[in-house]
C-alpha cells in the first residue's frame, strides 16, 4: 500500500508565516469545528479550549498559532480571508472576549485563558500537537487531538494513514527509483508521469488552470513583497529589504503592472551579479510577505515558500520559458520531489530542522529547473540530490520564534543552490554519481532523528540563543 499525494497537497494557497504552525493548526481547527457541527448541536456550546503542545507551544506566538486556531474555529478560511482583516478581526475577539463558532454561534472566549501553551509537554506522535476541548450545555465534553505534520498537512490522532491512497494511481511512487522506473517504462518525462497520476483526481484542464493559479499567486506575492516597505511585525525590528533592492535594480524604469515590471527586469540584461541579485530579491519578497501574515503558496512549506517562486521566476525571465505550459511542467516536476521527501523523510522543521524545509524546497526547484532546461530524468534526480546534500543537517533556530531570522535569507540561499545544482547536473553524468536521491532522503531522515530537539523549531538553540531578544509574543 502506497501513499498518494496530489500536486495540490504540496502547493497550498494560504496565509503566513508558517505552514506547520499557522496553516496546519488553522486547518485542524476547521476540521474540529466541522466535526462538532455535523455530530452535535453546536448552538449548545458552552466553552472551547485549545491545548498547544511541543513546538506549537514553544514558538506558537511568533508563528501566529493562536490567531490561526481562533480564525479556524470562527469559520474563516486561509485561502479566501482578506489578509488586511486579520488584525481587526483578532482585536475584536480579544476585546469582546467572544468568538463566533462557524461565524454564527457566539460564546465566551478569552484567548489568554482558553488557549494554553504547554511548553514543557510534547505528544508522542509528533512535535506539533494540539487538542481541542469543547463542552456542551448538556454536560457532554468533546475532545480531539490533531497533528500538524508539516507543509499544512494535518493528521487526526490515530488516523496517521490519512494519505494512504484512496484512488488507483497508474504509476504508484514511493521512491525516486520508482519514479525513474515509470519514466523508463513509459518514456515520459517526470512531469508527464506526475500529470498521469494527477488525472486520477481531476481533469487535465482543472490541473493546468489550478497550477496557473498557483503561479499567479506566487507572482502576486513577489510583486507585493517588492513594493512593500517598512518593518516586519513581531518586535524584532527587521527591515524589509526587497523593496529597496527592487528599486535599486529597476533603476528608475517605469511600469504599470506585473507584466511591465517583469519586462523591465528582463531588459536589464543577463549579467551574473544582476541575475543573482534578482533571484535573491524574489525570494526575499515572498518571505517578507510570509512573515507579515501575507498570502503565500506553501511550497512545500511557508518558511521555504520563496525558493520555488524565485527559481521559477529565474526560469521565466532569464531562461525565456514564459509560456504557461513550461510553468505547469516545472510545478508538476517539483511537486513530485517534494512528495518523495514527505514519504521518505519529513517536510516538518519541528521534526527535521530546516533541512526539511529549505533543503526540500531547494531540491524540488533544482530537479524542476534541470528538467525544464533540457535535462534528462536522471539528471533531474541528480540535481535534487545535489541540492539536498548541501542542506543536510541544517537546523531550525528562529530568533524569537519568528519566521524571520535566519528564515528569510535562507530562502535566497536555497534558490541559488537550486540553480547551481541544476547546472551541475546538466553538465554531469548520472552514471558516475556516487549518491542517489533515495540515499540522500534516507540520510536526511536519519540526520533528523539524530538531531537534538533544541534545533527543531523550538527557539531553544542555535541563533535563537545567541541573539538576545525580549518579545511579548514569544
Amino acid at each position: 500500500m502506497h501513499k498518494s499525494i496530489s500536486v495540490f497537497d504540496i502547493y497550498k494557497i494560504g496565509i503566513g508565516p508558517s505552514s506547520s504552525h499557522t496553516l496546519g493548526p488553522w486547518r485542524a481547527a476547521q476540521k474540529f469545528i466541522s466535526f462538532v457541527e455535523s455530530q452535535f448541536d453546536i448552538s449548545k456550546t458552552l466553552s472551547v479550549k485549545i491545548m498547544l503542545y511541543g513546538s506549537l507551544a514553544k514558538t506558537g506566538k511568533g508563528h501566529g498559532t493562536d490567531k490561526a486556531v481562533v480564525f479556524g474555529l470562527s469559520g474563516l478560511d486561509p485561502v479566501s480571508m482578506d489578509v488586511s482583516a486579520i488584525e481587526p478581526s483578532l482585536e475584536q475577539i480579544v476585546n469582546k472576549k467572544k468568538i463566533c463558532l462557524c461565524g454564527i454561534y457566539e460564546i465566551d472566549f478569552d484567548m489568554t485563558d482558553d488557549i494554553v501553551f504547554l511548553k514543557s509537554e510534547c505528544l508522542p506522535y509528533h512535535a506539533n500537537g494540539l487538542t481541542f476541548l469543547l463542552e456542551l450545555s448538556s454536560g457532554e465534553k468533546i475532545a480531539k487531538t490533531y497533528y500538524s505534520v508539516g507543509g499544512g498537512f494535518v493528521e487526526e490522532e490515530n488516523e496517521n494513514e490519512k494519505y494512504v491512497q484512496s484512488v488507483e494511481l497508474p504509476f504508484p511512487i514511493q521512491s525516486a527509483e520508482d519514479l525513474l522506473h515509470w519514466c523508463r517504462k513509459t518514456g515520459l518525462p517526470i512531469h508527464g508521469v506526475v500529470l498521469e497520476n494527477e488525472l486520477a483526481w481531476r481533469g487535465e484542464a482543472d490541473i493546468r488552470s489550478g497550477l496557473v493559479l498557483i503561479w499567479k499567486t506566487m507572482l502576486d506575492c513577489m510583486f507585493r513583497g517588492c513594493h512593500a516597505s517598512g518593518m516586519l511585525p513581531g518586535g524584532l525590528d527587521v527591515k524589509r529589504r526587497a523593496f529597496d533592492l527592487n528599486r535599486k535594480l529597476i533603476g528608475g524604469q517605469h511600469y504599470a503592472d506585473i507584466a511591465e515590471w517583469m519586462l523591465c527586469i528582463k531588459n536589464g540584461g543577463k549579467d551574473f551579479s544582476y541575475i543573482i541579485d534578482w533571484v535573491s530579491c524574489f525570494a526575499l519578497a515572498v518571505n517578507e510577505e510570509n512573515a507579515s501574515f501575507g498570502r503565500v503558496v506553501t511550497a512545500p512549506t511557508n518558511g521555504a515558500a520563496g525558493v520555488i517562486p524565485a527559481v521559477l521566476m529565474y526560469m521565466v525571465i532569464f531562461c525565456d520559458r514564459t509560456d504557461d505550459n513550461s510553468i505547469v511542467e516545472f510545478l508538476l516536476s517539483a511537486s513530485e520531489v517534494g512528495s518523495l521527501f514527505k514519504k521518505g523523510a519529513t517536510i516538518s522543521a519541528a521534526m527535521g530542522g530546516c533541512q526539511a524545509e529549505i533543503g526540500v524546497s531547494s531540491a524540488m526547484a533544482a530537479a524542476a529547473l534541470c528538467e525544464s532546461l533540457g535535462g534528462s530524468q536522471r539528471q533531474a534526480m541528480m540535481a535534487a540530490e545535489i541540492a539536498m546534500e548541501h542542506h543536510l543537517g541544517m537546523t531550525c533556530d528562529p530568533i524569537g520564534g519568528l519566521v524571520q531570522i535566519p528564515c528569510i535569507e535562507r530562502n535566497t540561499m536555497g534558490a541559488i543552490k537550486a540553480i547551481t545544482a541544476a547546472q551541475l547536473a546538466l553538465q554531469g553524468a548520472p552514471d558516475y554519481a556516487k549518491v542517489s536521491l533515495d540515499t540522500v532522503i534516507k540520510t536526511m531522515w536519519e540526520t533528523a532523528v539524530d538531531m537534538n530537539n533544541k534545533y527543531k523549531e523550538t527557539s531553544e538553540g542555535g541563533l535563537a540563543l545567541q541573539i538576545p531578544v525580549s518579545l511579548s509574543e514569544c
